[in-house]
Order: structure tokens, then sequence, then C-alpha cells
């Protein structure tokens, strides 16, 4: 019996980045795999995929009705970069039944356990101690009550409670914080499951000493803390940022830590790589990690597993497990606002 066939263009992304090798075998066992290689895809190869392709795997997925046209078998199309993208019409995948997937969920195991590390690291006032230490100017035994916290019962806020963030609470469940959340996509009673206050903007600012902001990026939210949200926090709170630079006034953000007021722990950017010159260099208020939350051995191998889980049900044509996120009536919010775009360029230059 002929195995589908699907499109592996996984390129700016290594696929040894997203599948572990019992993975890929996996998809090579269940699929016949057009390209799958660590380089952008020829357009002839990809045209002579198409008319019998079932899905289309991609890190720059481009899907206009005329793709669709090319492709009458094609069932899923699978982004890999992280966000959904603008090049992608939403409106005829829907209408032609084919399930537009996002790896986003993928990320959570790796990312989460990130931002659990730059909570603590930050909470405990270990980057900073650490380079005083360097420079003689440690403080033995000392209390910093205006600076440190323990995240045993303590009040934490998540902005945005998807994937990444549930995972995150499931670590920080062994410290009982009491955990508000301010998410317009979340009712109260999946909130209230989950064991979380469902909340405003400003009452997960203002009653929150740590705040994961963690919300998926919409054209919406652009700038969603700015200088006002940003003065609700308590002094003394720390800010872990984890999602999207797209949700955070950075200009606003330096300004408010530049004198110690509030702290920052910051993983993604406006412009990445960072400025050489850039006040947050030098700010000793900011803990700073270069874009690499997932960045660890095996750290997206998940979003390859979720990937050949989905496309085994839609392939035997039963509806996806939803590993992988869905497009759904939000995606035209969604769409074209990740920053993912200057990590892909950098990765292209590798």
């Amino acid at each position: 019996m002929q195995k589908p066939t699907i499109v592996l263009d996984a390129y700016w992304r290594q696929v040894s980045e997203l599948f572990s090798e019992a993975d890929f075998a996996r998809l090579h066992t269940a699929f016949d795999v057009v390209w799958g290689q660590d380089a952008p895809i020829p357009q002839e190869v990809l045209d002579g995929a198409l008319p019998d392709a079932v899905a289309l795997i991609s890190a720059d997925p481009r899907v206009s009705r005329d793709t669709l046209e090319a492709a009458p078998g094609l069932k899923a199309v699978v982004e890999v970069s992280g966000a959904f993208p603008a090049s992608i019409d939403y409106a005829a995948c829907a209408k032609r039944g084919v399930e537009v997937l996002s790896c986003s969920p993928g990320f959570r195991e790796s990312v989460a356990e990130m931002a659990v590390a730059m909570a603590l690291a930050g909470a405990r006032g270990l980057v900073t101690e650490h380079e005083l230490f360097r420079n003689g100017r440690e403080s033995w035994l000392a209390d910093h009550p205006e600076r440190d916290f323990s995240l045993f019962d303590c009040p934490v806020g998540f902005v945005g409670f998807g994937a990444i963030a549930q995972e995150t609470l499931r670590l920080l469940r062994p410290f009982r914080p009491v955990v508000r959340a301010y998410d317009p996509f979340l009712d109260d009673d999946a909130a209230a499951a989950k064991g979380v206050i469902l909340t405003s903007l400003e009452e997960v600012l203002s009653q929150s000493r740590c705040i994961f902001v963690m919300a998926a990026p919409t054209v919406e939210n652009k700038g969603m803390i700015g200088a006002q949200q940003l003065s609700k926090m308590p002094n003394g709170s720390l800010l872990v940022l984890a999602s999207r630079a797209h949700l955070v006034d950075f200009d606003a953000l330096l300004r408010d830590t530049t004198f110690g007021r509030i702290r920052a722990a910051i993983d993604v950017f406006p412009q990445e790589p960072v400025d050489r010159k850039s006040q947050m260099r030098f700010n000793p208020n900011l803990i700073l990690s270069p874009h690499r939350a997932a960045a660890v051995k095996g750290g997206r191998h998940l979003i390859g597993k979720m990937i050949v889980d989905d496309l085994l049900e839609i392939t035997a044509g039963r509806a996806p497990t939803q590993l992988l996120r869905a497009a759904d009536r939000d995606v035209e919010l969604l769409a074209g606002v990740s920053d993912a775009a200057p990590v892909a360029e950098m990765a292209a230059k590798r």
C-alpha cells in the first residue's frame, strides 16, 4: 500500500531540531517524505510534490488558493516557526477542510523550564549577587527584602494562560503559589479547573510579586504592557518575559527597571540581536537571555512528536488529537505578528 505523501520544508529550522531520531523514523515509516533537508526546498520540488501531498510542514508556509488548487489532497498545513503566519489563506483552508496547525504548544516544556529558572534567579537575587561577587562587593548572609523574595506562597500572575503558561504553573505547584491570570480567550470554568483566579490585567499586575508574560501575540495586544501598566506593579516585583517582545513597551520597561523599582528577566527582544550599545546591556535590574528558552538539546523534540501523532490521526480520517494548536476564529488576530522573523534571519545566516 502506498504511503501518504508529506512535504517537509522545515528550513530555517534544522530537521534534528524538531524531530528526535525515533520520531523522524516514525515519520518516514508512516509517510513518503518529500525533501526533509536542512536547506530551502527548491520550487520545482515543491511544485512536483503538491499534487500528491496530504500535508505541508514548513517554517514559512505560503498557502494561497492557487496552492490549494495545486494540492487537491491536502489535509493539513503545519507551521514550525512558532506562530500563525500571515502567508496562509485561512479562509480558503477552512472552506476546503484543510487543518492549519501551529507548533507553539511543542515549546511548552523547555520554555516553561527556562521561565521558572529565570523567576528563581530573579526572585533570589542570584544574578545580582553573582556579579557583585565577581567585583568583591557581595553581601554575605545579608537579607534584601526590597529585592529578594521566595516563590513559596508567592502571589504569581500570568498574562496569557495557554500551553506554556499552564506547564509553567505545573512546575511552580510545589511552591504553593496564589495564582491570578489574565487571558481574554480563557473562560472562568477552565481557569477554575486549573486552580487559577481569572481576573483583569490590572489586578494581575498589581497583586502579583512575580508576573509571567506568556500571551500569544495578536494585532490587538501589541505593547499591551506599557508605562501605565508597569506602574501598577508593586515595588520589588519581577516581570518574566518568555513569549513575545510584541507584548511589552520596552522603552517603558527600561525606564522602570533602571532605578530598580521593578526588575525583569527577558528572553525575547524587539530587535534581535540586541544592539551592542543598548542600555539594556548595562541595566543591573535585568536578567537577559538571548532568545534561547527552547535552545537546549531535545528542547524542541516535543514538536516533532506532536506533528507525527496529529498527522497520523488526520490521514486516518480522524480528528487530530489537538496536540498542535489549530487555527480558529481568532487566527486573523494572531497571523503575522510573530517576532520570530529576525530569529529566522539569524538562523539562515548560521
